[in-house]
């Protein structure tokens, strides 16, 4: 019950949701014993193809705030969220960059899962100096930007590492001949890039390299190049709603012609399965991960997590129904990451705390054990180590594939 009324006080009190930012709310006016709250801001996707995604790193944010919070704030005051809708598109993003970067109280923004809105925002964040923590966005540029000092810091996949991972676990199966059908954006650039090495280094390449663009409703030609290839298997990357029209499309071929698809994890940030769940099991599809509420139930911090998730929020009664997972879990590492950052920096400063944050030598995470979690020339979190495959069960339960 205690997390439910945490909750509530969190929502209520601290979270900014759309329009003005409720200016005077908690601020020291008069006689006012109210500190204004420490401001982290959310921009991702919260309506469009993978709008799961963006509700799912909302939640892990909320669970950290209210954690922190519970046990007094950060130098003494709470900390608030105020929450941005980009709905997948680059130029809303950008726009949010700079509106949520303007506000005095507000020290980080937490991203969502689409690369190319997260690269086009790069500018405006180095700009503006403001702390840019990326909870699921995996293209590798977007942390390896070229900015210095770079305000960008990440937990999630890296697609330099996560390309090669995939090859493997492809190969490690028995396949010989992959295919890569890949999004035609920089998401994709980045896998097509990674993926290539990794073959290379066996001394292969792809029976073919095929694309598809955002909001595709018809992938038949491509998977057409993929089948006359002599492919043997599909590496997918691609979001949950072009990833729903290539599994349909593969579910209508006959059953000597499916072939078996592995996947990156933008499928799961999105109505994918509830999209496929009719002729998804007329295929074989595995797809990344890197954190699971099921596998981890026994350890006590986990535990505590999912708890508070299942408490809070109406619609999740089981462990089974945390949707997006990864998103929960690498959004709230990132949070409490970011609140011990201001403690080393005893300052609000952006500046400071991006320095402060570099400086972290352990924290005992969701996710991880960071030792460290970020230094100076390393502002990814997460290793190979970290990664797994998973597979949606009939129940579109998201479950890891024993190694």
């Amino acid at each position: 019950m205690w997390y439910r009324l945490m909750g509530i006080v969190s929502l209520a009190v601290l979270c900014v949701t759309g329009g003005e930012a409720n200016a005077g709310e908690g601020r020291e006016t008069g006689n006012s014993p109210r500190r204004a709250p420490i401001l982290i801001g959310l921009d991702a996707d919260l309506s469009s193809g993978s709008a799961e995604s963006g509700l799912a790193i909302r939640r892990g944010i909320e669970l950290a705030l209210d954690e922190i919070n519970a046990g007094g704030g950060v130098l003494g005051r709470p900390l608030g969220l105020v929450v941005r809708d980009h709905h997948g598109n680059p130029t809303r993003g950008i726009d949010n960059i700079i509106e949520l970067s303007g506000m005095p109280d507000l020290v980080a923004v937490v991203g969502g899962l689409h690369t190319p809105v997260a690269m086009a925002e790069l500018p405006a964040i180095h700009k503006h100096r403001v702390i840019y923590l990326g909870p699921w966005a995996a293209g590798t540029p977007v942390v390896d930007n070229g900015y210095s000092p770079n305000f960008v810091f990440r937990i999630s996949v890296r697609d330099s590492l996560a390309g090669g991972y995939l090859i493997d676990q492809a190969l490690a199966r028995g396949f010989k001949h992959p295919a890569l059908l890949l999004e035609n954006t920089g998401w994709g650039r980045s896998n097509e890039k990674a993926m290539n090495t990794a073959l290379s280094h066996h001394g292969m390449a792809p029976t073919t390299t095929q694309w598809l663009n955002w909001g595709a409703k018809k992938v038949s030609d491509q998977l057409q190049a993929v089948e006359a290839s002599g492919a043997d298997v599909v590496m997918l990357v691609t979001n949950a709603p072009e990833g729903a029209v290539v599994i349909k499309t593969l579910a209508d071929l006959p059953e000597e012609r499916r072939m078996p698809v592995i996947s990156h994890w933008g499928i799961t940030g999105g109505s994918f399965f509830q999209d496929t769940r009719d002729v998804l099991p007329k295929t074989d599809l595995m797809f990344l991960q890197t954190f699971s509420f099921l596998a981890t139930a026994s350890e006590p911090r986990s535990a505590t997590v999912a708890e508070a998730y299942i408490t809070r929020y109406d619609d999740c009664d089981t462990l089974a129904h945390i949707k997006s997972p990864v998103g929960t879990a690498h959004a709230y590492d990132l949070v409490h990451l970011l609140a011990r950052a201001i403690r080393i920096a005893g300052s609000t400063d952006r500046s400071r705390v991006r320095d402060a944050l570099e400086q972290i030598q352990h924290h005992p995470g969701l996710v991880r054990n960071y030792a460290p979690p970020f230094t100076p020339t390393r502002h990814d979190a997460l290793t190979r180590a970290d990664f797994h495959l998973a597979r949606f069960d009939e129940n579109g339960v998201i479950r890891r594939i024993t190694p």
